[in-house]
């Protein structure tokens, strides 16, 4: 049985993430738990950069992004205040090295990629889902955020688990001097 499980969750889709400092990470973590229908919540806050990619391009991925953060210093990027889902908010990020990041990965993986990982993303970071549009509308009506600068420091790969996600590994970006 734990073969097959584990053959399963090789069988899984990969999502990429991009990794928030640490401090805004656990700061968002706080918000997502705070606001978030706990009965859905089963991860930390996160940036998706891609949802689903084949679990057969796991090893080619990882060389791609090896080059990326060897080649490259942690991307600039600006939390820009709240954003609206309909029914939940998120946290506006705006970054174009990043998504110039993500663009340079896709063109590696076209043919490969779902519709909905071949279109360019809104940075974001979900905090509140799946709440109608007027509870989402009330939390972004009373929660203040300060736009602010950070830069991403790296990439997270997870396996999607039907819900939960389970953590394969992360790539940092070197550090300027």
């Amino acid at each position: 049985m734990i073969a097959n499980r584990d053959a399963g969750e090789r069988n899984a889709p990969l999502i990429l993430t991009a990794l928030l400092p640490k401090d805004m990470a656990a700061w968002a973590t706080a918000l997502r738990t705070e606001h978030f229908p706990p009965e859905r919540n089963y991860l930390d806050a996160h940036v998706t950069l891609f949802h689903a990619i084949p679990p057969q391009c796991e090893e080619e991925l990882g060389d791609v992004l090896k080059r990326i953060v060897a080649e490259n210093p942690p991307p600039p990027a600006r939390l820009e205040g709240l954003m609206s889902l309909g029914g939940g908010t998120a946290l506006k990020l705006a970054s174009e090295d990043m998504l110039g990041h993500r663009t340079r990965i896709a063109e590696h993986f076209t043919g490969m990629l779902t519709a909905q990982d071949q279109h360019k993303p809104r940075l974001h970071v979900t905090i509140q889902n799946k709440v109608s549009s007027a509870k989402a509308k009330e939390l972004q009506a009373q929660l203040v955020v300060e736009p602010r600068d950070f830069a991403f420091r790296g990439f997270g790969l997870y396996r999607y688990l039907g819900g939960p996600w389970g953590h394969v590994r992360d790539w940092s970006f070197r550090r300027s001097s």
